[in-house]
């Protein structure tokens, strides 16, 4: 993939393991793509909230103005869920009898630690972030959690949808049976033909398959690994891209990180010569994937200033 390439992708996500530089790479990435002309959000679903000590200042969870063209956001995994479990506590008042509501909603507090909660709530807002596309933002940049947090989002369509559609079909189960039952009864015949939590589910299918089309769409979006010429990192995003790619999503390029130049030490001479010997089998592994290389710097990334130093180097 060329560097023009990615320029004309509406949603461009930066993957990889925890440490790898993807927070350093997507905030540098979108400070280009600003200062190009074009309107970018900044995303971050990191809990680690790097983003607001690169820029050096606090980013929240409302969208605040960097500099011109640069918009950042920080998704509070936590604050999200939380979020999620109030809009699913009112939306079941209109659902079911207010019998039972107070019972429901105390099985959705303990639900509220269950694993898959944060991963739901991320998602729904992925799904507002992203529906922000063209209307204000020309492209939006994601910095994304390390890689077990991410490939669990980018499959939650798949696995959603596929539950969603169960819960609809024994939906309509329960309402033929009240449907039979209630013959004499024509005003609860059609309200239960309206039946308010079939219609809200089939809601949230439609944002899950628009969500889906978005990720395994190659004109809208790019997915980027950023790895270390290092063993387990080579290892972990071989494993990363080949898990997407069941699920129908392609990985477009990887940025190798911290690259050895300049050495003046028998130390760091024979660090050159192992990691001379990963980026070989990274070149091998991934082939075409290769889009940029950054040399490892003598400071450390912090700031405006410090991130207009960072090159990638070799675009094909």
């Amino acid at each position: 993939m060329t560097n023009e390439k990615i320029l004309t992708k509406k949603f461009i996500f930066f993957a990889g393991k925890g440490g790898s530089g993807k927070t350093t790479c997507s905030a540098s990435f979108a400070l280009n793509l600003a200062r190009k002309g074009f309107k970018i959000l900044l995303v971050s679903t990191d809990p680690a909230h790097s983003l607001s000590h690169i820029f050096e200042r606090k980013i929240g969870s409302k969208e605040i103005k960097i500099e011109e063209n640069l918009w950042a956001i920080e998704i509070d995994p936590k604050k999200e869920a939380r979020k999620y479990i109030k809009k699913i506590k009112e939306s079941i008042k209109e659902v079911v009898s207010s019998v039972i509501v107070e019972e429901i909603k105390k099985q959705i507090d303990t639900a509220f630690l269950s694993p898959g909660v944060e991963e739901s709530a991320i998602f729904d807002k992925f799904i507002e972030i992203m529906d922000k596309i063209g209307n204000p933002y020309d492209k939006i940049v994601f910095d994304t959690a390390p890689t077990g947090h991410t490939l669990r989002l980018f499959t939650f369509p798949e696995l959603l949808e596929s539950w969603i559609e169960r819960l609809i079909e024994r939906r309509l189960q329960v309402i033929n049976l009240m449907k039979m039952a209630s013959k004499v009864d024509e005003s609860l015949r059609k309200k239960i033909e309206r039946d308010p939590l079939i219609e809200l589910l089939k809601k949230r299918r439609e944002k899950f398959l628009l969500v889906r089309s978005y990720l395994q769409n190659k004109k809208n979006s790019c997915i980027i690994f950023v790895l270390d010429a290092e063993r387990l990192s080579i290892l972990e995003t071989a494993d990363a891209i080949s898990l997407l790619k069941k699920h129908g999503i392609e990985v477009d390029g990887i940025i190798i990180n911290r690259i050895l130049t300049k050495i003046n030490s028998k130390f760091f001479s024979k660090r050159k010569e192992i990691q001379k010997k990963n980026l070989d089998e990274i070149k091998t592994k991934f082939k075409e994937m290769i889009i940029g290389y950054i040399p490892l710097l003598e400071s450390d990334i912090y700031g405006k200033e410090s991130l207009e130093k960072i090159k990638f180097d070799k675009f094909k």
